[in-house]
Order: structure tokens, then sequence, then C-alpha cells
């Protein structure tokens, strides 16, 4: 696939990582909010998360949220409700632990979607920037008929796809082998990640996460 005005980027960053935690079973299964929230945290949230009290990761569920854009909520919301009705044949107990769910999460609904459906492709276009929810409906998807799709975003002059490969009987799988030659990807993850789920007050946020970090388990 090409695209010819702006050039074509095949990319890794947040899909390899995707890949990765896919071939070491390294995404949580029991704690549904860190599962939910995995992509779109910072570094430091991850790791301060993973080393507080249980009532202190309750609290820090509450805060996560607290410190950033009301509107941030409203489009994770909006993002997962969308991600539940459509990738639930993807993984039926946790649709939000996969990986077209996952970049959607981050990235929101890409600009178009290429459809390999037996020999030949047909294009989707999805309506609006980057970040909104105007993506068509997928509910009568014939997964039998479709075995590949690649996704578009625009990063300034370029366009950055990922591409996905279906493997019977129900599972989508972001495509290794495309990723050589990528360039924008972190650009274009860290874009979305600061654009959507931001954190205003950062020093305020880091004084309230060493707080919860006293917060010991309850006897």
């Amino acid at each position: 696939m090409t695209r010819n005005s702006l050039g074509t980027v095949f990319i890794g960053g947040l899909a390899l990582a995707v890949l990765a935690s896919c071939a070491a079973n390294m995404m949580p299964s029991k704690d549904a909010w860190y599962a939910q929230h995995y992509f779109i945290m910072q570094d430091f949230e991850r790791q301060a998360y993973k080393g507080l009290s249980e009532p202190a990761r309750l609290e820090f569920q509450k805060l996560f949220w607290q410190v950033r854009d009301p509107d941030s909520k409203h489009e994770f919301d909006t993002r997962m409700a969308y991600i539940m009705k459509t990738y639930v044949r993807d993984n039926s107990k946790q649709p939000w632990n996969c990986d077209r769910a996952r970049i959607y999460l981050l990235n929101g609904p890409p600009a178009s979607i290429d459809y390999n459906q037996t020999d030949n492709w047909a294009t989707s276009v999805v309506q609006g920037a980057a970040g909104s929810n105007n993506a068509t409906s997928r509910d009568n998807e014939d997964i039998t008929a479709t075995t590949a799709e690649v996704w578009t975003y625009p990063y300034q002059s370029h366009f950055v796809q990922y591409a996905f490969s279906f493997r019977p009987p129900n599972d989508w799988r972001l495509d290794a082998a495309a990723f050589a030659g990528n360039r924008y990807i972190g650009e274009l993850e860290n874009m979305n990640k600061e654009y959507t789920y931001g954190i205003p007050n950062m020093d305020d946020y880091l004084k309230r996460l060493e707080e919860l970090k006293k917060l010991k388990k309850t006897s």
C-alpha cells in the first residue's frame, strides 16, 4: 500500500511494544483498571502504581482522572465504549486487551482503514481528524472474509500506518513484518497521549503521588 502525496511509513513503537507484551503475556489479567489504562499511562505512573498498596491503588485510580482535563475522561469513555462493542470478538473477556483496541484507545479512530477482503482491497474512510469519534460502525464485520487491515493516521506531512493480520478463528494481530523502516510512531503516539490524556499540573500530581505511597495496607 502506498500514499502518493505524502509517502507511506509503517511503524513500530507502541505497535512493537504491544507485540512484545502479547508474546510475553505481560498484560495484567486480574486488574482490569490497570489493563484498560496501561497504554495511556506515563511510564512513571505505571511504576508508581505497581508499588502501591491495594488501598493506595484505589486512590490512584481516582487521582489519575482528577489531575486530567474532564474532556480526557470523556474521550476515554467514548473510545472504550466503542472498543467494548467492536472488539469483543478479538477478546470476549477483555475487549480492551487486544491489538486493535490498544491502538484505538491511544490514537483514536484512524483517518482511513483499508480492508483486504479475499483478493480485493476496499477502503472505508473514517471522517474527522484523529481523536474524533466518527468511526463507522463495524457491527456487521465479516471476519471470515477480511484477512488484513491497514489503519492510516496523518502525522505532520506524513502518513503513519498500522497493519493488522487476521488469524482464524477470531484473532487480529499487528503485523511485525510491516515495521521495517519505521520512523514516526513514537512522535505520533506521544503527541496523541499528550493531546488526549495530558497532565496540566505535573508538579502537583507528583506531590499527591508521593502521599499515596505512604498509604499502607489495611489490617
